[in-house]
């Protein structure tokens, strides 16, 4: 009796919860595999350390573009593809400013303007490390912001509110025509080179007690500058939300924009602290990238995108909250992944399962809340 209402239960399996079964064991034969790795000394414990930092690092880069996306989302209501070029803006116009200032009487001004174009302006010359130049790439951070917010703004301006009452396909439509715009506008400057602009980052020099404990050697203070810069972010985003009366009107519009217009709430003035706030993180996020990854190129934001994407939707869209789990599993999940595959192929790891989430929860971890 119970193996025949076993076998009905069965035939009532959707082909994607099939996908789906077989999606999660495979998930829990890598698990164990992880496991037998570590116990048998195969996959040393400072290896496993080094994924997992890598994975945070990644994950928090990510989550900052990702929560400017998913405000955009949650209060535009429209999937913002020029948004990895913000992040190149932000990239470009902060390291610029960075040379511009650390490279002062030692390279020239026109190598500098244009971050080594003409291939000068060595990084180690010019000291762009935090220590070498903790100023000009302090104010470099500050200004990446300034120049994404103003871009955004302008953009906004001119393109998005004409099409804001036109739906969520013209604006997207519109979206990656201005990200292609913006992307061959930085090309035409810069010209399409990759090339390195970060001098190597410098190690902590820490008590022995705590590198027995955490083998610093994976850790740089580049690093330590993005963990500690986009913590600090996340938490005066968190705090704005929840705390201030914009942050209440934030999330009221977001939950239903014409019932905030009826209350009162200033719609106009809430769409434009989205696009500071949203712009700004991103900015500031190609800003980091650049300085963990050491070189900069006009793609930088384009090809993270899809992660920024997987992040929002895994989490669940329109809530900033989930894009910044989101983000943290698809770092952590890119980096262990390179256990059994190589680093270009690592990707695939994200998307599998980001796949492997929406079939069992459509929604998202968060379970597609609406709210920021």
């Amino acid at each position: 009796m119970s193996t025949g209402h076993g076998r009905g239960r069965l035939s009532n399996l959707t082909p994607q919860e099939v996908v789906g079964g077989l999606l999660l064991a495979g998930i829990g034969i890598l698990v164990l595999d992880l496991v037998r790795l570590v116990v048998t000394g195969e996959l040393p414990l400072g290896r496993l350390w080094s994924y997992t930092w890598n994975g945070i690092v990644d994950s928090l880069y990510i989550g900052l573009a990702a929560i400017g996306l998913s405000m955009t989302y949650s209060i535009l209501r429209f999937a913002n593809f020029s948004h990895g070029d913000l992040v190149t803006t932000g990239a470009f116009s902060g390291w610029t400013v960075a040379y511009l200032i650390g490279g002062l009487g030692v390279a020239d001004l026109s190598s500098r303007l244009l971050l080594r174009a003409d291939g000068g302006a060595q990084p180690g010359s010019v000291g762009m490390d935090v220590l070498s130049a903790p100023i000009a790439i302090l104010v470099g951070l500050v200004i990446s912001a300034i120049v994404t917010i103003l871009v955004a703004l302008a953009i906004d301006r001119l393109v998005y509110r004409r099409l804001r009452d036109a739906g969520g396909i013209p604006l997207l439509i519109a979206s990656v025509g201005v990200a292609l715009a913006l992307r061959y506008l930085i090309a035409f400057v810069y010209t399409t080179d990759t090339r390195i602009v970060v001098a190597s980052p410098p190690q902590p020099e820490l008590p022995a007690a705590i590198q027995s404990v955490v083998p610093m050697e994976t850790i740089n203070l580049h690093e330590a500058t993005l963990v500690i810069s986009a913590l600090a972010l996340i938490i005066g985003v968190h705090l704005l939300l929840q705390y201030t009366k914009l942050g209440k009107s934030m999330r009221a519009m977001s939950d239903n924009k014409d019932l905030a217009l009826i209350t009162g709430i200033p719609t106009e003035r809430v769409i434009f602290a989205t696009w500071v706030i949203g712009s700004g993180l991103a900015g500031v996020a190609g800003y980091l990238i650049v300085l963990d990854r050491g070189q900069i190129t006009i793609n930088l934001g384009w090809f993270l995108l899809l992660l920024i994407f997987a992040a929002v939707i895994l989490g669940g869209i329109g809530s900033i909250y989930g894009a910044l789990a989101g983000s943290l599993v698809i770092g952590l999940t890119i980096n262990l992944s390179l256990v059994w595959i190589p680093a270009d192929l690592n990707e695939i790891a994200a998307f599998t399962l980001m796949i492997l989430v929406l079939i069992f929860k459509p929604d998202g971890l968060f379970s597609g809340v609406e709210t920021a």
